[in-house]
């Protein structure tokens, strides 16, 4: 019997920290840009704090129904998938059997301990043998919906709020500058943390979002001051 030795790998992030990157970075994009956007406009102080969290409830409610819809829609076709194997197991299973021990042999195994791999796996869990193997369904990367759907909005709130902090600090004279400034250094904060938690690059990372973050505001703000309306 050898030892037990337990790892965490990065995988075991992967169902939270994508919702909960994708709605910090859509709260301080879309909040900042709107912001700069009402201002840009010569909007008083009053009116581009009420379009700032007008836009924070909108965002954030539109961000768990539509994290929610569309992992629930994932949720759905893996539960099929699963229910569908359930029933080839059912009424033949010496044919999964080999379907089975074809996947291990295209993977490296010979044949014969191939055959021997899927004898064993599909006597301790035939299901959850094909369900990882065969359709790449695995416990860490299953989909949940309900988690994505409160990581997107919780995050999309806090992120949103950053910019709508600078509204109540800074006057209408260096608004612009000061709410851009801020949401980038933000954007820069979430590209690092991300960075860490996932294990990749934190400069490609940091970059990466802030790099958008800026696009977003510089459009917003130039179409504000065109047309000399809100965003």
């Amino acid at each position: 019997m050898y030892p037990l030795h337990r790892e965490k790998h990065r995988t075991q992030h992967i169902g939270w920290l994508r919702a909960a990157v994708l709605g910090a970075n859509d709260g301080i994009v879309s909040i900042a840009s709107l912001i700069v956007g009402v201002a840009a406009a010569q909007a008083a102080s009053s009116d581009i704090l009420i379009a700032g969290v007008a836009g924070l409830v909108a965002g954030a409610m539109s961000m768990a129904a539509g994290e929610y819809i569309s992992v629930s829609s994932q949720s759905d076709t893996e539960k099929a998938d699963i229910e569908r194997e359930r029933r080839e197991l059912e009424e033949d299973v010496e044919l999964e059997k080999e379907e089975l021990a074809s996947i291990y042999v295209s993977r490296g195994l010979d044949t014969a301990l191939a055959s021997q791999v899927a004898d064993q796996l599909m006597a301790h869990d035939a299901l959850g043998a094909h369900a990882r193997d065969e359709l790449g369904i695995s416990e860490i990367l299953t989909a949940r919906p309900v988690q994505a759907a409160f990581s997107s909005a919780g995050t999309f709130a806090i992120g949103a709020a950053m910019p709508l902090i600078s509204v109540l600090i800074f006057p209408n004279s260096i608004l612009i500058p000061a709410v851009s400034i801020t949401s980038l250094l933000c954007l820069a904060l979430l590209g690092i943390f991300s960075a860490k938690v996932g294990g990749s690059p934190i400069l490609k990372a940091t970059l990466r979002v802030t790099f958008w973050g800026a696009l977003a505001m510089i459009i917003t703000a130039g179409i504000g001051a065109l047309f000399g309306i809100a965003v």
